[in-house]
């Protein structure tokens, strides 16, 4: 069972695009299109279900139309919010591959089992991915959080979903 939240965040809701009810679609999905591939599409804190009607490419973006939303100043009433969708709709993936969301407020120590604290977000740097770990509040080398490179074999050596920790190689004083 994962402890992660029921929807992920997909992209969000941009500008409009014209004057037919169609907006400029910002994506957090690898592929720019990729956003499309889920339906419904879950809007704003509430999560109130959207389809989408028709889409394209535009420019070096996407727009797209969702059905109900007809005119200029429906998209207004839309604009800038997130577009989620239910976690269940993600991808299997293989045993040894998770999503980020899984590992987050999973604990992080080390192969000699020093309690690094936990994991508070995972982001990419251009060279590597980086896993930002929040320290204990008493941590014996007083630190707040560490950034510890998320490299496979090298710095993580185990990640246990269902025990809920992460094993690494990393030096605490580091």
């Amino acid at each position: 069972m994962s402890l992660a939240s029921d929807t992920v965040v997909i992209g969000k809701i941009g500008a409009p695009y014209g004057v037919k009810g169609w907006v400029k679609i910002t994506t957090y999905t690898d592929e720019i299109q990729g956003v499309f591939d889920y339906s419904p599409w879950l809007l704003g804190q509430d999560k109130k279900p959207y389809t989408v009607d028709h889409w394209k490419t535009h420019n070096k973006g996407v727009v797209a139309k969702l059905v109900g939303v007809e005119t200029r100043d429906d998209v207004e009433s839309i604009k800038n919010l997130e577009i989620s969708i239910n976690a269940e709709q993600l991808p299997e993936l293989a045993d040894d591959d998770y999503y980020w969301r899984d590992l987050v407020g999973m604990q992080v120590v080390t192969e000699g089992g020093y309690d690094l604290g936990v994991v508070k977000e995972l982001f990419e740097t251009g060279a590597n991915d980086v896993m930002l770990v929040k320290a204990k509040s008493k941590d014996a080398f007083g630190q707040k959080e560490r950034m510890l490179p998320f490299l496979r074999e090298q710095v993580i050596k185990k990640v246990d979903i269902q025990g809920r920790t992460i094993t690494v190689d990393w030096d605490p004083g580091f």
